[in-house]
């Protein structure tokens, strides 16, 4: 299974590691989200550029439109769920990826991920 990987997840990993990350990075099962980039090149990295080359080099999964996000949105219902946009772009984005998973440490994007199969924990 391939893993979608939002900046809540990575954020920690870069803050204290995270074994099932480092693992998962290591069989090549992580994909990337411009989005997610986007969000961690917003904050203060330690060794920013080197992290951010590290994940702009990972596979992208197959990243939604806004066309493909507005009809997820519809079609799941998500409206007044307490989501912003780019959580349904994430979502919208695994749902297109083959046998991709979502992995959130956000409560809402976590419930909403688990209420579409789409969210993976880590053991």
């Amino acid at each position: 299974m391939e893993l979608l990987v939002d900046s809540s997840v990575c954020i920690d990993h870069l803050r204290s590691g995270d074994d099932a990350l480092a693992a998962a990075l290591e069989e090549n099962r992580v994909f990337a989200h411009p989005g997610v980039i986007g969000e961690l090149a917003l904050g203060r990295l330690v060794n920013g550029h080197e992290v951010l080359d590290a994940l702009s080099a990972l596979p992208s999964c197959v990243v939604a439109s806004h066309a493909e996000i507005r009809v997820f949105i519809e079609r799941n219902q998500l409206a007044g769920s307490g989501m912003g946009y780019f959580d349904a772009d994430l979502l919208a984005s695994v749902a297109l990826t083959p046998a991709a998973r979502l992995w959130t440490r956000d409560r809402k994007l976590t419930e909403c991920a688990r209420r579409l199969g789409l969210a993976w924990q880590s053991p």
